[in-house]
């Protein structure tokens, strides 16, 4: 299956180079260039878009509304938002990934980077293997809490739905790890892991993983460690 990717960001030069790279590839297209968050919005809903690569920064409709607006929609349930930033320490990261987004991905990653965060993103799963996602979560959550604390009561309240294996589970997604790391940690198998985390995400109205982690630091279930 062709994965049809969606590329928002409002230089032109930019889209081109990010065109060519994924044309290039058998099991991927680009099916629309966006240069605002609007327009990328109307196009994730005309061209059928499995993954929108989308730059945070944008006059108008800036890449954070326009995910918002994406994932709160529910005829884009399947759409996946990756988001780009210029810097890998960038405030918005963390409120795009409340707003729904799959990860995020530096501008200046190498190719190979870019087309595997695309696969990874059409697969349901979360760009979180950077270790500087995850302390991005942490410093952000953690600020949150010192200010508003930005945390969802119903969110804690649905972690009692969870089993105490759904919640160790959650435990280990929130700390960036695969399910073969997980099933390795906690002696089950892969596809048990698996199970356990859809059920999770299906409990709790996750998206993907992404969304996984925020709930986890959101709920209290994991505290966020400042370094």
């Amino acid at each position: 299956m062709t994965i049809r990717v969606l590329l928002a960001d409002d230089q032109a030069l930019l889209r081109s180079a990010f065109r060519v790279l994924v044309d290039s590839e058998p099991d991927m297209e680009v099916v629309g260039e966006a240069s605002d968050g609007a327009e990328a919005v109307e196009l994730a809903r005309g061209e059928r878009a499995d993954v929108v690569l989308m730059d945070i920064r944008m006059p108008g409709t800036d890449g954070l509304a326009a995910t918002r607006l994406i994932t709160a929609d529910p005829a884009l349930a399947h759409v996946r938002v990756v988001m780009l930033t210029t810097f890998e320490v960038d405030e918005y990261v963390v409120q795009s990934l409340r707003a729904g987004a799959s990860g995020f991905l530096g501008k200046g990653s190498e190719p190979e980077e870019l087309l595997n965060a695309i696969r990874v993103a059409a697969s349901g799963e979360a760009l979180l293997s950077p270790a500087a996602t995850k302390g991005l979560i942490a410093r952000f959550l953690a600020q949150g809490d010192a200010d508003d604390d930005g945390r969802d009561p119903a969110r804690s309240e649905r972690l009692g739905s969870l089993t105490g294996r759904e919640r160790e589970v959650l435990v280990q997604v929130a700390g960036g790890h695969s399910n073969d790391e997980i099933a390795e940690r906690l002696e089950v198998s892969p596809l048990t892991v698996k199970t356990h985390v859809n059920r999770a995400m299906a409990k709790l109205g996750a998206r993907d993983r992404a969304q996984l982690v925020v709930i986890a630091y959101e709920s209290g279930l994991v505290r966020p460690r400042v370094e």
